[in-house]
């Protein structure tokens, strides 16, 4: 492929990209969303962030580990108490790090 042709295919599919998402802002800002689809767009974030991390979680080498030797599951466990227990994001993150650190010097991973 020829630098035009790589260059056309960064704008084009950046400008598809921007327009598909901007639609929603350029043709819904007018419009109330229905109650039902509102309360539904919270738990957005949520899912797509348990769809990015659980995988890294509780896979390792290609197959599904969640036994006590998995010190990823083990920190994302201590790391989900503590979000639920502080409902602070970086108390979260500094927790489950700490334990997963912990737990591999500890030798268990």
């Amino acid at each position: 492929m020829d630098a035009v042709t790589t260059w056309s295919l960064i704008f084009g599919l950046g400008a598809v990209s921007f327009f598909a998402r901007g639609s929603f802002i350029l043709f819904l800002a007018r419009h109330p969303l229905p109650p039902a689809i509102h309360s539904a767009l919270r738990f957005v974030p949520p899912a797509v962030f348990t769809a990015l991390v659980l995988p890294d979680l509780v896979f390792a080498g290609g197959r599904v580990d969640v036994g006590f030797d998995n010190v990823r599951l083990l920190a994302g466990i201590v790391a989900v108490v503590v979000a639920w227990r502080t409902r602070n994001t970086i108390a979260t993150l500094v927790t489950g790090m700490l334990a997963l650190h912990g737990l591999r010097l500890a030798g268990l991973g």
